[in-house]
């Protein structure tokens, strides 16, 4: 069983991260949104990496 004479510390707020919900200027970008965006830009480079011929 625990022991009941254990002694504890007073709560401190170190290593505490708080989140606040505050709505700020500027574009909204859902996660989906970023994936499909990243993709795109991906497609973009790859396809003019093979198309050009700068440099060959």
């Amino acid at each position: 069983m625990a022991r009941k004479d254990k002694k504890t510390l007073p709560a401190s707020g170190a290593g505490i991260v708080r989140y606040f919900n505050d709505d700020t200027a500027g574009v909204k970008l859902s996660p989906k949104q970023v994936v499909i965006g990243t993709i795109i830009v991906a497609l973009i480079c790859i396809a003019l990496r093979f198309t050009t011929s700068v440099g060959y």
